[in-house]
């Protein structure tokens, strides 16, 4: 599951302004996006990372993302950077 990615990820940024603006810059390789965040957060995210042709993964669970990311709080989308 991508929960392991992100644990495994050297350098990740959390949350759906950083993960555009990882893509904008070209620093990532993957997105991960939890499918229960609000779809109009997640839509920004998947253009971005459409546009810059980086491959999304979806997982199931913002609180289990977050919880992966070492943070307390759910967490929508992430970037696993290069």
């Amino acid at each position: 599951m991508s929960y392991e990615k992100v644990l495994q990820a050297g350098k990740i940024v959390v949350g759906t302004k950083q993960t555009v603006r990882a893509l904008k810059e070209g620093k990532a390789l993957e997105v991960i996006i939890a499918e229960d965040a609000d779809p109009s957060i997640i839509e920004k995210v998947m253009e971005a990372a459409k546009e810059a042709n980086v491959p999304v993964t979806k997982v199931d669970s913002m609180k289990k993302l977050g919880k992966a990311c070492k943070i307390q709080v759910g967490a929508a989308a992430v970037a696993i950077l290069g």
